[in-house]
């Protein structure tokens, strides 16, 4: 499994983050959220990011020309799609060569039998647990939920992640390839407690939980 760190925004912040070297790092480009990166005015400093840690843009129903013009301004490896977008939405941004993440709100409820329709038209899920926003609730979902996605498809697990709960990670089946953390590890939103993600990054590592 790999580590993404969602939410950036602010470029201080930003540059010790890169010095750790996640597989990941996310920025939220909806203008109503509390970590909307859309302001930050250190565009070369997201465009410097080597080239190993992945940038992916978070977006919320957007039309296809705000995201393409994110795309490019950010040079995002990944569009991350956490709405009630369509597989047909998908099918248009992944023929015009975006690599799609996209997100499920997740809870009893939950059809898995409907990602089927999205499976040709995105490179990974990510399931995330419902809250009063689109994400960074900083809630869970029960894990156990999981064991009825029957997808080859490699997904993202997110919603609510911290240090006391890392041990149960291991019980999930099947694996997740990325855990997303966000609002657990925050001084406030959008600034990561680097001390915090730092001994995340050793904790995982010790349980070989990730490879960082």
């Amino acid at each position: 499994m790999k580590l993404k760190v969602c939410g950036m925004r602010d470029a201080e912040n930003l540059k010790e983050l890169i010095e750790l070297k996640p597989d990941f790092i996310g920025f939220i480009l909806y203008d109503k959220s509390p970590r909307y990166a859309g302001n930050q005015p250190d565009i070369d400093l997201i465009l410097s990011i080597p080239r190993e840690i992945r940038k992916v843009g978070v977006f919320v129903n957007a039309t296809v020309d705000y995201i393409l013009q994110n795309v490019r301004k950010y040079g995002l490896n990944y569009v991350q799609l956490h709405g009630n977008e369509t597989p047909d939405f998908c099918k248009s941004l992944r023929t015009k060569g975006v690599n799609i993440i996209k997100a499920f709100r997740l809870d009893e409820s939950f059809i898995f039998s409907q990602l089927n329709n999205y499976k040709p038209h995105v490179d990974f899920f990510l399931f995330d647990a419902k809250g009063e926003s689109y994400g960074g609730n900083g809630v869970t979902f029960d894990w156990s939920i999981l064991k009825k996605y029957d997808n080859e498809k490699p997904y993202f697990l997110a919603g609510g992640i911290s240090l006391d709960n890392l041990d149960e990670l291991q019980n999930i089946t099947p694996k997740p390839y990325v855990i997303d953390v966000n609002s657990k590890f925050e001084i406030e939103p959008g600034v990561k407690d680097i001390e915090k993600i730092a001994e995340l990054i050793t904790k995982l590592k010790e349980r070989k939980t990730i490879q960082v």
